[in-house]
């Protein structure tokens, strides 16, 4: 079978180290991911903007990439939530609607994968830090993540986990959101920096990047030394020290 890794434009820009974390998990369990190098932006800042026609030129762009893989893994339920637009995307154009609803049976957020698919919820990993966690709301509210990444962590020894009060509460990223309604994203972040405070967690994990690049922002503008990581990195970092 062909595997293979949508890395999305945040993770490949600013935070490389998540797709070579996610990596070299997949990789201790037979999982050797390929990168088609024309793999592109998913199309949802455009989406989100109205700029349909835009997103349907970077949508094809990423149904060519994976044409040929059996299953597309992602470090990004944002990015994964955008492939469950294509097929809106496509609705009046029967062959890339086909493709459109192809790619979106077999595309996988990370920790959706490692659980659902290959039955994975621990990867014995050791982490002796208390360690808060941010749902991102495309992940959770979209594709539906909410037990995944909490059985991955429930199995990390030493974790201690502390609960995100409102954890459910958008960051204010939203992508183009957050340069449109810059104040309300701004109040919305500060508030999430709150609750990551008050849970006094050594460590924020998510699943979602541009999430955590928000949260952490923030967090270092107000003096916060809190440590800010994507799950995959947790683990992976977690399996190292083991």
């Amino acid at each position: 079978m062909k595997m293979s890794m949508f890395i999305t434009c945040i993770s490949d820009a600013v935070f490389p180290g998540v797709g070579e974390a996610m990596a070299r998990l997949l990789a201790r369990y037979g999982v050797r991911l390929e990168f088609p190098p024309i793999q592109t932006c998913c199309g949802q800042p455009a989406f989100n903007s109205g700029y349909w026609e835009e997103a349907r030129t970077s949508a094809k762009t990423i149904l060519e990439a994976f044409e040929d893989s059996d299953f597309v893994i992602s470090p990004s339920g944002s990015c994964t939530g955008m492939i469950h637009h294509y097929p809106k995307l496509f609705e009046h154009d029967p062959l890339w609607l086909t493709r459109a609803q192809a790619l979106k049976r077999k595309s996988y957020e990370f920790t959706q994968f490692l659980v659902q698919v290959l039955g994975v919820r621990d990867v014995g990993a050791v982490f002796p830090h208390k360690v808060t966690y941010h749902p991102s709301c495309h992940g959770s509210r979209l594709l539906g993540i909410k037990d995944e990444p909490m059985e991955l962590l429930r199995n990390v020894r030493g974790l201690e986990f502390v609960p995100l009060p409102l954890a459910e509460d958008c960051c204010g990223f939203g992508g183009t959101f957050a340069v449109k309604m810059l104040d309300i994203s701004g109040a919305m972040v500060a508030e999430k920096s709150d609750h990551v405070i008050e849970t006094e967690a050594e460590v924020l994990v998510g699943i979602d990047m541009a999430c955590l690049m928000n949260i952490a922002g923030n967090l270092r503008f107000r003096g916060r030394n809190v440590r800010v990581m994507h799950l995959a990195e947790l683990l992976e970092e977690g399996v190292r020290g083991a």
